[in-house]
């Protein structure tokens, strides 16, 4: 049998309706509808405004769109994940009935998850209007850190998936590690603040690789060194394979289990 996530190529269909699914479900029964992905990251990025940028008084140049670039990148990885990682044993039932590569529902949520980020883009682009960025060239290229995000995010909800059918504790895990995770992660202080030792540790994350890179794009104006792109762009591949592989050695298993 060819590899599954080589299949879900003949199944994108399936995908795009899953996708749709989610969206719709996501806004049932509320009022505001989509434009809480517009709604809900400024007002994230106004309270943590208030309590970094006040209380602890970082002094980072433009520090609303500083903060609102690096939450908008992590909320999706952090959500996309944690929604990846029940969706096999949600969809059990459907898994049992009919023959789908299983594959393609984590790579949903994963999807779907990522078209709510980009409704929230919208948001980085106002923050950007009401401090005045001066427009740069270099963000034209805003997407290449999300698609390695993307890449990145689907091989981690590929494994967190496999996991989750057999084993429940990785669901009550997961939510530490990424507790742990949003604050080891520069999103709302400088790594700057930080002593050089632990700076180098947070340098080899990906998702801060990922967050830097859309900084210096979208804030700064400048395109970072070859180097972070190189990294960002292997870790982000390398996540997506190993996910793919580990998940096609989980999925002969599910049946036992679902």
């Amino acid at each position: 049998m060819k590899h599954e996530v080589i299949m879900t190529i003949r199944y994108s269909h399936l995908i795009g309706e899953l996708v749709k699914r989610d969206l719709r479900l996501k806004y049932r029964r509320s009022f505001l509808g989509y434009f809480w992905s517009l709604l809900n990251p400024l007002m994230m990025m106004t309270v943590m405004m208030v309590v970094f940028s006040y209380m602890f008084r970082f002094d980072i140049e433009n520090y609303p769109l500083y903060l609102i670039c690096g939450q908008t990148i992590f909320n999706f990885f952090n959500e996309s994940t944690n929604k990846a990682m029940y969706s096999i044993v949600d969809n059990g039932i459907l898994i049992k009935k009919v023959y789908v590569p299983t594959c393609v529902f984590p790579l949903a949520k994963v999807l779907s998850n990522f078209t709510t980020m980009a409704l929230s883009l919208v948001a980085v682009l106002i923050v950007m209007v009401f401090t005045r960025v001066q427009f740069h060239f270099s963000m034209l290229l805003f997407f290449v850190p999300l698609i390695f995000l993307l890449f990145f995010a689907g091989g981690m909800g590929m494994i967190l998936s496999g996991l989750a059918v057999k084993f429940q504790d990785v669901t009550h895990l997961y939510s530490v590690f990424t507790m742990v995770l949003m604050y080891a992660t520069p999103i709302f202080y400088p790594i700057e603040a930080v002593p050089e030792g632990v700076a180098r540790i947070i340098r080899l994350n990906p998702i801060y690789t990922i967050i830097y890179l859309f900084r210096e794009l979208m804030l700064y104006g400048r395109i970072p060194a070859v180097g972070a792109w190189l990294y960002a762009a292997g870790t982000s591949l390398a996540m997506f394979a190993v996910g793919a592989v580990l998940f096609d050695r989980m999925r002969r298993n599910f049946i036992f289990y679902i």
